[in-house]
């Protein structure tokens, strides 16, 4: 460790994520100087996995609809969204050199599908606009005298990976970015919430959401297959609490897919309080069990046989026709007592009591955080400490997977960069 160095600008930006950057973005095009700190080499590592690779930047549904996608409430999210909506993050990237396109569930990628482009594209705005990256700096403490925020920052020499200088930055006003502890090998380890605590604020219960569930009872068999347009329904304590229809698939962490992570969220927090979780698969959601029966008969009519003489190869050939081929022996040796007469209640109630769900290590986003009873929806701002922001995925709300969760990064992130400059302005003319 060599020397302490000390820095000055209007505002910091601590996180080079999606919030992080398009809020030091939207300070500076207002004017401000700003510096952002990022404890990894590279802005952006998290964004470079989203959406497998091709980053669903956001989700072109009305809010009417998008608001029901968002948890724990969307109301606090509502005044960021209308500040820069879906439609905004789209015009905004088509201006920056990243032209859009819209996919199917109302999904936007870029249109080259590489999620690498993405923080290309940001960080060079940011450069345009004369923002001060400093990545490899991990902000060590922070502390508020002064009318200042200070940073203590350590700089990291990349080739020798080793801390080879302190740096203290500061500023009159400061945004925290710095998501929160979900895929923790792209920097998401939580210090954000710790920088919070030291700065009046409390923390609402953090868990992983958008993850892998895991059966009690779980054949391997089944690792690999993916399923589309089937139902899945979630019960707590018995109790039906939601149902979902779309695409699931089964890995070796159990199931996922759009179905099972729109449900993992409620499921985990269940887990977590020692409730008991199951989830019932539905194979043929568009079918009512009247009409299900109907086309059974139709098929084995077809087969040339009924439901006394059907034979084993024969029920082999009749499930292979209602399902998956692969999907055929797990669903058989998880029905032991499977019959023609209670196939059609088995397709439609697939139950999978759930034991446990894939933690923090390949979770897509962190639910809890800082509470939002304790931020103004209007600014992004503290209630607690003046001058102070926060934005993205720090903060306790989250979103289905199909764009929700980057949109809140980027709705929030502009909220933020743009409420702090004004900010700025009101301290320059005062």
């Amino acid at each position: 460790m060599v020397g302490r160095k000390s820095d000055m600008s209007d505002i910091i930006v601590i996180g080079g994520g999606a919030a992080g950057m398009m809020a030091a973005i939207k300070a500076a095009e207002m004017g401000c100087n700003v510096t952002l700190l990022e404890k990894n080499e590279i802005c952006g590592k998290k964004i470079l996995i989203t959406g497998k690779g091709r980053c669903n930047l956001t989700n072109t549904k009305p809010w009417s609809e998008f608001s029901t996608h968002i948890h724990p409430s969307a109301n606090f999210l509502k005044p960021a969204f209308f500040n820069f909506n879906n439609s905004a993050t789209m015009e905004f990237f088509n201006s920056i050199g990243l032209p859009t396109t819209v996919e199917q569930g109302d999904r936007v990628f870029p249109r080259s599908m590489r999620a690498a482009d993405v923080p290309l594209v940001l960080v060079a705005r940011m450069q345009s606009l004369g923002v001060d990256l400093k990545c490899s700096s991990q902000v060590l403490n922070i502390s508020y005298s002064d009318d200042l925020f200070h940073c203590v920052c350590g700089r990291r020499d990349i080739s020798r990976g080793e801390r080879i200088e302190v740096v203290k930055y500061s500023a009159p006003v400061l945004i925290i970015a710095t998501g929160g502890l979900s895929y923790p090998g792209t920097g998401s380890t939580g210090d954000g919430y710790e920088f919070a605590r030291s700065l009046g604020h409390t923390i609402n219960e953090t868990f992983p959401s958008l993850t892998a569930l895991m059966p009690r009872v779980y054949d391997t068999d089944l690792v690999g297959i993916e399923l589309r347009n089937v139902g899945l329904s979630l019960f707590i304590d018995l109790d039906l609490i939601k149902i979902e229809d779309g695409e699931l698939t089964f890995t070796p962490n159990g199931i996922e897919g759009a179905l099972g992570f729109r449900l993992s969220r409620r499921a985990v927090k269940a887990l977590i309080k020692g409730q008991r979780v199951e989830l019932v698969l539905d194979l043929k959601p568009a079918l009512s069990l009247e009409k299900l029966r109907a086309r059974i008969a139709r098929d084995l009519a077809q087969m040339g046989v009924t439901s006394d003489n059907v034979g084993r190869n024969r029920f082999r050939a009749l499930l292979r026709g209602l399902m998956p081929a692969a999907l055929v022996a797990p669903f058989q040796h998880h029905h032991k007592e499977l019959t023609i007469s209670n196939l059609p209640e088995k397709l439609k109630e697939w139950r999978f009591e759930i034991k446990s769900y894939t933690g923090y290590e390949r979770a897509v986003v962190t639910a809890g955080g800082i509470p939002q009873k304790e931020l103004i929806a209007k600014t992004m701002a503290s209630r607690k400490q003046p001058n102070l922001y926060f934005a993205g995925e720090i903060i306790d709300i989250d979103g289905d997977t199909g764009g929700y969760n980057l949109q809140v990064a980027f709705s929030t992130g502009a909220l933020a960069g743009e409420s702090a400059a004004q900010q700025i302005l009101k301290l320059k003319s005062s």
